[in-house]
């Protein structure tokens, strides 16, 4: 007997094949992409969670939002838990905690408003308890199935633009940091900690780009410098539609890591804030990426962890092995 799911799937898809056309699914409250009938269902898994339309949309545009997922009380514990280790109350082994280049230096010295990002917090409770979430999970089984590994944790705290440019984050698809696949078996989670705007730097994505490959990325040539790490793709059409994201704190959007996004300047006084993580299958598996497009993120990543820990023997691979954490269900092979 068909779920009720796979009912209302049925008469989506019926309605695709008839004279009405095309669907339109809203995403912001301003904007809207049209559907049109995939020939099979490749990036979305068979579940009583996605709705007909949700899964259509994510087969054609790359990225679904899911309005008000995580409540306010939980983000308040979040943010509490980055404010202790902003004000250095707690030390965690392998947190990772970036600076802004263009105010690394500046009167914010210490605390909160030096701080721009931290990754990798799986050793952080009060932040690692996002990645568990269960109304989190349940949305990530959808793409991942059920064996489920937390691979990638980032709280982004983007501070107000000094002029500089510099609180933009550069077009890019996040599959060149990872060093496993399938693609198609990873999402992200990335979860709005107040309102986003493009005031204040919400997401850019370019719908539909994650049928395409993973392209090279290299630091772009910006007069007024560019963040560590914060690779961009070097070609892509500046024509391709785009979608902001604009979202209402506790909003959550789950994109594919071939979706080419970015984030604009913060031009407000704010410090605007979002946590995320990258799921993927336990099922994936390691790559060697030598001679790759992603060679020269493996040798930055490398360097980091010998001028962090005087290791030299970690591989790209080992550095995400070292991270990664099961979530749900078993571990098969990450």
């Amino acid at each position: 007997m068909m779920s009720r799911a796979a009912d209302r799937l049925k008469v989506v898809l019926n309605h695709l094949d008839g004279s009405h056309g095309n669907v339109r699914a809203s995403f912001t409250s301003a904007q809207s992409v049209s559907h049109h009938h995939p020939q099979s269902f490749r990036y979305t898994l068979d579940t009583d969670i996605l709705t007909p339309e949700q899964r259509l949309s994510y087969e054609e545009n790359g990225f679904i939002l899911i309005r008000n997922l995580v409540s306010a009380e939980d983000i308040e514990k979040f943010r509490k838990a980055f404010e202790q280790i902003c004000k250095r109350e707690v030390k965690v082994p392998g947190l990772v905690v970036m600076k802004d280049v263009s105010i690394a230096k500046s009167e914010f010295v210490e605390g909160e408003k030096a701080v721009t990002k931290l990754q990798d917090f799986q050793e952080v409770p009060g932040l690692f308890r996002y990645c568990t979430l269960p109304q989190i999970l349940k949305y990530v089984e959808c793409f991942t199935g059920p064996n489920i590994m937390a691979m990638h944790t980032m709280l982004i705290n983007k501070p107000p633009d000094t002029g500089k440019r510099t609180s933009r984050h550069p077009m890019h698809q996040d599959l060149h940091y990872f060093a496993f696949r399938p693609a198609d078996h990873i999402v992200c989670a990335w979860t709005a900690m107040e309102k986003v705007h493009r005031q204040n730097g919400c997401l850019v994505v370019l719908p539909g780009s994650h049928k395409g490959s993973l392209q090279e990325h290299d630091y772009p040539e910006w007069e007024g410098g560019i963040n560590k790490m914060y690779h961009g793709v070097r070609n892509y059409d500046p024509n391709h539609s785009r979608v902001h994201l604009e979202m209402e704190k506790g909003d959550t959007v789950f994109f594919h890591p071939l979706l080419i996004h970015g984030s604009g300047m913060n031009q407000t006084e704010g410090f605007r804030k979002a946590i995320s993580c990258h799921y993927a299958s336990a099922d994936c598996y390691y790559i060697d990426v030598k001679g790759t497009t992603q060679e020269n993120i493996s040798d930055e990543v490398k360097d980091l962890a010998f001028r962090k820990y005087g290791v030299d023997s970690l591989s790209f691979q080992d550095t995400w092995a070292l991270r990664g954490r099961l979530v749900r269900g078993e571990r098969t092979s990450l």
